[in-house]
């Protein structure tokens, strides 16, 4: 439903004429990377015929799409745990990376992400530009035996959830155009080259030998400090200042967001083994057995809280666990995993409860649950690896590098997202006045409302 606002009081004159005129500008780029991708001479190369093997195929597909799911379930997660007057806009936050993830990905991000190495730092931006030479032939280093766009596909999923985790941080009082252009800069200057430094095979993390099966440093623990330097440069919403307690609004949301983040979670994972394998199956039941785990510790340590066991919580901790694993899903076997997910869900409840008494506004606890469960998972797959971990090969060497790692990724996504907020605040006011986040985002920001009475 539309809303008629009015704009004396929700929109100025020189507000509107400032959107109005971004809008345009970027409808305009837009044309033009669509004529270009229309007309502009590009190779994709063609697989020989039987090249693949078609279990390897169908399974990629699929994990694709599960992955995509993710989004859809996080935009749940997050829509069920704000305040009736921003579900809307908090839906969207997530909804809204499909759409502009995407066309960065095929413009330019693959190719910094995939591209050819530049020292180990960054893909070369003219490798795929507008996925010139991908193909479903292919790539004899990044893709041997998945069709290139396949892969590109699949990895496009990892990179359009990633902002929208971080939108959990600041929800409530983001302007939306602010969102849009500080999503399209951490991805290109942060997600890019984490992703390069990690997953590439001349990625000084990759070449360091750091692992990362599925994402925990370069999804969770990015967006985890991406989130926290949010909300340190956004500042408290008006309702945190006035102490008032924060309770999710819609229960059976984040239940339902859970479920698709949970069933999601096995694309996420196991098709991160990039073959119908024996090493996804081993993730496929690593990442529901972390998840399970953790659930219950979860609702465990309520009730050693003296509070009731909650839905929220329940929901809360099982996603923990999922992010947990998520580093260590195919290297670690069945019962380290089901201590990652114990663990992992003792430490952010601490975490988050810690937090609580703070003057820090995360407003959904995205730190403490994606960024601290990340931490957890990185530093236990380095100890429990059944090639290299510290309690199978009585090695401390892998968790010297996992540590040595963690301390120049959060540095990097921290104050990199931190100087990318202010940015973003220089050509676009970021964070909304003191009438919209009152009125809440849904009218202030799209002019709809979640319920109509």
């Amino acid at each position: 439903m539309i809303v008629d606002l009015e704009p004396t009081t929700l929109e100025t004159a020189a507000a509107l004429s400032r959107k109005q005129w971004l809008a345009s500008v970027t409808v305009g780029v837009l044309f033009l990377v669509a004529c270009a991708a229309a007309f502009a001479p590009q190779v994709h190369p063609d697989a020989a015929p039987h090249a693949f093997d078609p279990a390897d195929i169908a399974w990629m597909l699929s994990s694709s799409g599960l992955v995509l799911l993710m989004t859809p379930g996080l935009a749940f997660f997050y829509g069920g745990m704000v305040s009736k007057k921003s579900v809307i806009s908090t839906l969207l936050q997530s909804f809204i990376a499909l759409g502009v993830i995407s066309v960065l990905w095929y413009v330019v991000g693959f190719s910094l992400a995939f591209g050819d190495s530049f020292h180990g730092i960054i893909g070369n931006p003219l490798t795929f530009l507008l996925f010139n030479h991908v193909g479903t032939a292919p790539h004899p280093r990044i893709a041997p035996h998945l069709p290139l766009v396949l892969f590109a596909s699949f990895q496009l999923k990892f990179a359009i959830i990633t902002p929208a985790l971080i939108s959990g941080a600041f929800a409530e009082r983001i302007r939306f155009w602010g969102y849009l252009l500080f999503m399209c800069l951490f991805s290109l200057l942060i997600y890019c080259p984490l992703a390069h430094w990690t997953w590439h095979p001349d990625g000084f993390l990759f070449k360091w030998g750091v692992l990362d099966f599925a994402g925990g440093t370069v999804v969770h623990i990015s967006a985890g400090f991406a989130a926290l330097a949010g909300a340190l440069a956004l500042g408290r919403r008006h309702v945190h200042k006035e102490g008032h307690q924060h309770v999710p609004t819609n229960v059976p949301f984040v239940l339902l967001g859970t479920g698709l983040l949970w069933f999601g979670w096995f694309g996420f994972n196991a098709g991160s083994a990039l073959a119908a394998n024996a090493v996804a199956v081993q993730a496929f039941f690593t990442t529901h057995l972390a998840s399970a785990a953790a659930m219950l510790t979860w609702m465990l340590i309520e009730a050693v809280r003296g509070q009731r066991p909650s839905a929220a919580g329940a929901a809360i901790g099982a996603v923990v666990g999922l992010v947990a694993i998520t580093p260590g899903a195919g290297y670690v076997s069945y019962g380290p995993a089901l201590f990652i997910g114990v663990v992992a869900a003792a430490v952010s409840a601490f975490a988050v409860d810690l937090k609580s008494r703070t003057n820090l506004d995360d407003t959904l606890d995205v730190f403490p649950c994606h960024g601290v469960g990340g931490i957890v998972g990185m530093v236990l797959t380095a100890v429990f690896a059944q090639e290299g971990g510290w309690a199978t090969t009585g090695s401390p060497v892998l968790l010297y590098k996992h540590l040595g790692a963690l301390v120049f990724i959060s540095a990097f996504t921290f104050s990199g997202s931190y100087l990318l907020y202010k940015l973003t605040n220089l050509l676009i006011p970021i964070r909304v006045n003191a009438e919209h986040e009152a009125h809440g985002l849904d009218t202030s920001q799209h002019g709809e409302t979640a319920l109509v009475n």
